[in-house]
């Protein structure tokens, strides 16, 4: 499983203002349950943004896409995907020693 942020931001074209603010409402319910499914680990209002912040758990790149796009209000978002990683699996030392083994074995 690999966790994603994901800023989704409004983008209601072709479609009135009342449609997107109940389809938003929808949306809204939607990642609700995702996050009782323990699907969505954290959701964020970005304040001034019109926009969203999500963090999902999912097995793959299309298993989040599904998540995403199954939402009643996806057609009118836009999606920025940031794939995340743990900073305690990550030890930026262990790059820079292999380079400098590879320096001094040339």
């Amino acid at each position: 499983m690999a966790l994603f942020a994901v800023i989704a931001r409004r983008a209601p074209v072709g479609i009135s203002a009342d449609e997107f603010s109940t389809r938003l409402a929808q949306g809204f319910q939607y990642t609700k349950e995702l996050e009782d499914k323990g699907v969505l680990k954290h959701r964020w209002i970005l304040v001034g943004a019109s926009a969203g912040l999500n963090v999902y758990e999912a097995g793959s790149h299309e298993e989040l896409m599904s998540l995403l796009y199954d939402s009643p209000v996806a057609q009118h978002l836009n999606f920025e995907v940031y794939p995340l990683i743990d900073p305690t699996r990550f030890d930026p030392t262990r790059h820079i020693t292999a380079r400098g083994n590879a320096a001094n074995a040339a």
